[in-house]
């Protein structure tokens, strides 16, 4: 038996205290008075929501345990202290206690619709891993640049964006990295050439995926929270038409900015690309759905099946075809689906107990600028993305915001309605690249040892704030013309 299958023993102490201290405060909200809450009408199930909501941002915050391990210890509380099914001791009758949840609807979190679109993604990245049709495209896409040095970076740039909008960012990075070996074999060792290139990948890589709802998970529990919560019709075709143009812009800016910082020594670079390319008519089978996936996204409302859906597709033919096996669906990135269903099973915590409700009756929303609620809500999802997984951050700002808008009405008309804060969210989300602990890309890219933790603060930074800039103003412009309803 690996070493890796076997149970261990071993404790960090100081993760242990750090959870024994987040377990006391939650105990402690958990059991304090309702009136200390000063929110009339606060009801028991709602406290308990407040208690499991602070469980979950210190959990996030510290990483006493990994963020997956948090989202499902949430789901978990729930079904157990305040569903139909919670255990004897946690139920109770009356007004003040208020109405249970029923469990059937904690546990579906794991099966939202949202759900099956990233579980869609995952099998199509696998199909084009396996298959070989990413290295297919990633030569034929590349080539077009020739072997001008800054075409070339361009071309990586390009390419990684593209790519992360349908795959995971994590999985574009890691596979666009490999291909860099053979080009830094044409570099001198002691240039900027491949500090450039290498920096190139993270963050095409984080860009891209805010041009698609299943680019990155901050975008997925944006559209749940704007179509289910909040009743507003984006469509996978409707994201990626206003956010698409953005990416490109941003991946334009960021080449020009590499290239100023980082200038290649070498101004040529011999182009070799390998790697498996499979052969027979399974290729064609992930090449036909592959087309015909993306095209049904991009035309969901034209096609009037929904892009969850659309996401059934490719899972349905690859399993019927063979193309994805038992074995394959161990490769699914299962940590990001657990995150992402407890971010859901918060949502409807929060909105399902009535504390949302109530909160919006007992908190003045009305009364807050809806410049500061955009910037601030911006700046914090910003500064937290870099040091906490972007999804995490998504998962707990996205159902407060969904509450401060609805209780601020139509005030937030002014910079251009309810979708350019929670939309900004995710932008912002995806925005912060400053450290390799930011995102999975960053921390791959420093892995290889070519980048320095100042390159990475450097470019990040300045990209970082570009897109944030840019991405608003873009929200509040197709806001203001009423584009997202």
């Amino acid at each position: 038996m690996s070493e890796e299958n076997v149970l261990s023993n071993k404790i960090e102490m100081k993760k242990v205290w750090e959870l024994l201290t987040i377990v006391i405060v939650t105990a402690i909200i958990w059991n304090l008075p309702t009136s200390s809450f000063c929110i009339d009408g606060l009801t028991v199930i709602q406290q308990r929501v407040i208690a499991i909501f602070v469980f979950a941002t210190l959990s996030w915050l510290t990483e006493a345990i990994p963020s997956w391990a948090t989202s499902l210890t949430i789901i978990t509380l729930m079904c157990l202290t305040i569903s139909n099914n919670a255990i004897s001791c946690f139920k109770g009758e009356g007004e003040a206690f208020g109405e249970l949840l029923k469990s059937k609807e904690i546990m579906a979190t794991f099966a939202n619709p949202v759900i099956m679109l990233f579980l869609g993604g995952f099998v199509l990245a696998i199909a084009a891993t396996k298959s070989g049709l990413d290295v297919l495209l990633a030569k034929n896409l590349i080539r077009p640049f020739g072997k001008k040095s800054e075409n070339v970076l361009l071309g990586f740039l390009l390419i990684t964006g593209v790519f992360s909008m349908f795959v995971s960012n994590t999985a574009t990075a890691a596979m666009m990295l490999t291909f860099l070996t053979p080009v830094f074999a044409a570099l001198p060792a002691n240039g900027k050439g491949r500090i450039a290139l290498t920096l190139s990948i993270p963050v095409a890589a984080n860009i891209g995926g805010m041009a698609t709802p299943i680019g990155t998970p901050p975008n997925a529990i944006a559209l749940q929270a704007l179509n289910e919560q909040l009743g507003l019709n984006v469509s996978f075709g409707q994201w990626m038409s206003f956010m698409f143009p953005l990416v490109m812009v941003i991946l334009f800016i960021s080449w020009r900015l590499i290239l100023h910082l980082y200038p290649f020594t070498q101004k040529t670079i011999e182009l070799k690309i390998e790697g498996h390319i499979a052969h027979g008519w399974r290729m064609w089978v992930v090449s036909g759905t592959f087309i015909v996936t993306i095209l049904m996204w991009l035309l969901d409302r034209i096609t009037g099946v929904d892009a969850n859906t659309v996401a059934m597709i490719p899972m349905g033919v690859f399993a019927l075809t063979g193309v994805i096996t038992g074995k394959d669906l161990q490769k699914i990135d299962w940590s990001v689906i657990w995150m992402v269903a407890g971010g859901f099973a918060l949502g409807l915590g929060m909105n399902g107990s009535g504390l949302a409700d109530r909160a919006i009756e007992s908190i003045p929303f009305g009364n807050f600028s809806p410049i500061a609620i955009l910037l601030i809500s911006g700046v914090i999802c910003y500064f937290l993305s870099n040091f906490i997984s972007n999804t995490a951050t998504a998962a707990l700002l996205v159902p407060i915001l969904a509450v401060v808008c609805t209780g601020m009405g139509d005030k937030l008309n002014a910079i251009g309605g309810t979708s350019t804060i929670i939309i900004g969210i995710a932008l912002a989300a995806s925005s912060a690249m400053c450290l390799p602990i930011s995102t999975p890309p960053n921390a791959i890219a420093y892995s290889t040892g070519l980048v320095k933790q100042n390159d990475m603060l450097k470019i990040g930074l300045t990209v970082g704030i570009i897109s944030m800039v840019l991405g608003y103003m873009l929200l509040f412009f197709i806001g203001e013309l009423g584009l997202f309803s």
